[in-house]
This record gives C-alpha cells, structure tokens and sequence, in this order.
C-alpha cells in the first residue's frame, strides 16, 4: 500500500532533500529508518528537493510498504529512528498512484530575514541577518511584479537543467513582525534556487545594490549574471503543499 506523510525538518546539517553519495540527506535518513522498521529497502518520494541547508514544515512524501504493516507502529518507528532534526506528523493510506510531486498543484515556501538589529540566536540557523534597514514597503513592490507568469531564467542557479524556465507564481508577498521580514511564495513550481535568487535580488534592490527597473526587466527573461544574490539557504523554508482535492 502507498501511503503520504507530512514531514518537518531542519535542514542545518543535511546535504539536502535528495540522496547524495556519502552524504547526509533527508531522503537517506527516513529510508534507513523506515527500512529498520520493515527489514525491506524503500524508496521515498517528496514533493520537492530542497537544497542542503534548507527546512521545511510542509514537506510532503509517499512510499509503499506491505498491505498488513501497522501504520501507528510504523509512525512511533520513524519517528523514534530518525535524527531530531526530523518529525514525521501524519502518516495516512492514500491510493497507489499518488506522487507526491506530480500532482502537486501549489507548493509554498517562506524566507525569513533578521533586518536592522543583531542577528537572533533563536533564528539564527532559520534566517538571513541583513543589518542595512530594509523598506519593508518596498520589498512589497517588488513582491507584486513577481506575482503571475513570468521567465525567471535570470533567478535560477547556474547548474539548474529545467528544460523551460516559465513559472506561473500565486503569492507573492513581504511582511513584517517587528525586526523580522517573511517573505511568502507559492508557485505551480520552482526552478532550483528561484526562491533565494527572488529574494537576494529584492533585498539588493532595497538597499541599492540592484537597481528596480533591472529586476522589473529581468522578470521578463535574462540572464543570470544581470540579477542579484542568492540569499543563504538558512532562510528558506517548504511550508505547504496543495494537491487537488481528490487526492
């Protein structure tokens, strides 16, 4: 039988979402759990790879294990095998041809930024302390060009092999709760390092580094070289996943 779960993590010390050799990943460490448990190897399937450094508290997965395997047992098993940096939530029988990243409709993620005061111990693995004051006003302006379809080839990573560089994007929004900025993006997809390529470009932009209408024009298409930085991993974060309502 399939089933689909909802996963938590910190991404601070994994290589990733995907299985590399000789490194730790995420996808690696609930494998050999699930496998300890089963005696039988498995493969997990997510919705998204995200890239090392990167957490998530909507990461969602699928894997099959036998028709007569105790899904409460298997659940307290994963959960007591994995390292703490990783929490399964829910664990649910869905039908065999679920895949969790093919018919995902909408995938969410936020950025987190500490802006203009020291860096927060409590976020400092799960932010980006920028010190120059940002216009958190102005971070929304540029949020609302992103939104709709655009060609983001000029905010992808230089190795990103996506055959079409098209991304239709739903949400796109800056807010702000004291001396923390959260940005919030869903897409029908992503390209690799889209997310972190937005959000370094903008927060050059508002302290002057980028110039806005470069980061308008680039919307259109372009090149990487002609957009901003990629802001660190350790601000990004796979909130939420939505799927169509049958599944």
């Amino acid at each position: 039988m399939r089933l689909r779960g909802t996963v938590e993590y910190l991404g601070t010390k994994w290589a990733g979402w995907q299985l590399q050799p000789d490194q730790p990943t995420v996808q690696g460490e609930l494998e050999r759990a699930i496998e300890i448990y089963t005696r039988v190897p498995v493969r997990v399937y997510s919705a998204g790879r995200t890239d090392a450094g990167v957490h998530a508290t909507g990461q969602v997965i699928a894997f099959d294990v036998a028709d007569n395997t105790d899904l409460e047992r298997l659940f307290l098993a994963i959960n007591g095998l994995t390292d703490k940096s990783i929490s399964l939530v829910d664990l649910v029988r869905v039908n065999d041809a679920f895949d969790p990243r093919r018919h995902a409709l909408t995938r969410t993620y936020e950025y987190t930024i500490v802006n203009a005061r020291p860096q927060s111990p409590f976020l400092r693995d799960r932010s980006w302390h920028v010190v120059a004051p940002i216009d958190v006003a102005h971070l929304s302006r540029l949020a609302a060009m992103v939104a709709g379809d655009h060609d983001f080839a000029a905010f992808r990573a230089a190795d990103c092999e996506s055959p079409s560089t098209h991304r239709f994007v739903s949400e796109s929004t800056w807010s702000r709760d004291g001396a923390v900025l959260t940005y919030r993006v869903a897409a029908n997809a992503f390209l690799k390092q889209m997310v972190r390529t937005l959000v370094g470009s903008m927060v050059d932009v508002a302290v002057g580094r980028l110039a806005e209408a470069t980061f308008a024009e680039l919307l259109g298409g372009g090149s990487r070289m002609h957009s901003g930085r990629t802001a660190p991993a350790a601000g990004l974060s796979l909130v939420g996943v939505e799927y169509p309502p049958e599944l």
